[in-house]
């Protein structure tokens, strides 16, 4: 019965409310989405970043903007700092982290055309045989390529 009761309220509470509660009673986290990059001879993408901690070896990604969809946001994302195409995109998987409080769309795809750096961002871009990786890529990231290779090759 009180269930009911809130629920009817609740209803009526203005969108405007409703949508500002929702908001300060949620946790606030960042989402990104990132790519295993593969290309005609079944070598994978990986960018050196001057901004990123350890080595600077990554996956390509970054951040979705407010009200952008995941893929999108990846293809954006490659555009601007590399200036690559994708083809045969599909979604591999989801991750989150707890530090940084962050959800990871996960994609892999083939490479249409070259990867040049075209950000301040971006120091290097360069293809790697998955039995080759670079020195100092994170262990997270290494698994996630040994997972995307074990599936079939695009």
């Amino acid at each position: 019965m009180l269930k009911n009761f809130l629920a009817q309220l609740w209803r009526r509470v203005p969108s405007r409310v409703r949508r500002w509660t929702v908001r300060i009673t949620n946790p606030r986290f960042t989402v990104t989405a990132a790519a295993v990059v593969f290309n005609d001879d079944g070598e994978i993408l990986l960018l050196k970043h001057l901004f990123r901690t350890g080595s600077g070896w990554g996956l390509p990604g970054g951040f979705l903007k407010p009200g952008e969809q995941p893929l999108a946001a990846l293809r954006r994302e490659l555009q601007e700092e590399i200036g690559l195409d994708l083809d045969h995109v599909e979604i591999f998987g989801a991750r989150s982290f707890k530090r940084p409080r962050q959800v990871e769309i996960l994609f892999r795809g083939k490479a249409s055309n070259q990867a040049q750096p075209r950000s301040i961002e971006v120091e290097r871009a360069e293809w790697f045989r998955p039995d080759n990786l670079p020195t100092g890529l994170p262990a997270d990231q290494k698994l996630l390529i040994e997972r995307v290779v074990g599936k079939q090759q695009i």
